[in-house]
């Protein structure tokens, strides 16, 4: 499943997004990973969860190296079973145009690897039209 949560920047997506991680580490019994661009405002987040900064990475510069990237992520954990992504337009080259291609690959992923993916995105719901529909549901 992906599970996706929008709205303008500034409106406490982040925030939301780290409420989210801190319980569901507390709920799953596997590993929780939240990525995110830079190392700010990483405190909040709860010492068992995974935290991992793209700035650290900056060789991923595109969606289809950044899905290479969740695999690999995969491959050398197979216990991870909730990922956040935080400011996903942020990261590599995803923007508008890519996300329902991105959020396709991401539900792709979750189906094969029985990862639940929660994407923030500094958008509004009414311009992500273009996501097929099923194997994923708004937060807001």
């Amino acid at each position: 499943m992906v599970n996706l949560l929008t709205g303008p920047k500034g409106s406490g997506k982040t925030q939301k997004m780290i409420e989210l991680a801190n319980k569901k580490a507390k709920e799953c019994n596997g590993n929780v990973v939240f990525i995110k661009k830079t190392h700010r405002d990483t405190a909040s987040v709860t010492f068992d969860i995974r935290t991992i900064c793209m700035d650290d990475f900056t060789s991923i510069t595109n969606t289809d190296e950044y899905i290479g990237f969740l695999y690999g992520m995969y491959s050398s954990n197979h216990d991870i079973e909730c990922v956040f992504i935080d400011g996903v337009m942020k990261h590599a080259d995803i923007s508008l145009e890519n996300v329902p291609d991105f959020v396709e690959r991401l539900k792709k992923i979750s189906t094969e690897c029985g990862i639940e993916f929660f994407v923030s995105l500094s958008a509004d719901k009414s311009e992500l039209t273009d996501i097929r529909e099923g194997g994923y549901s708004y937060l807001n």
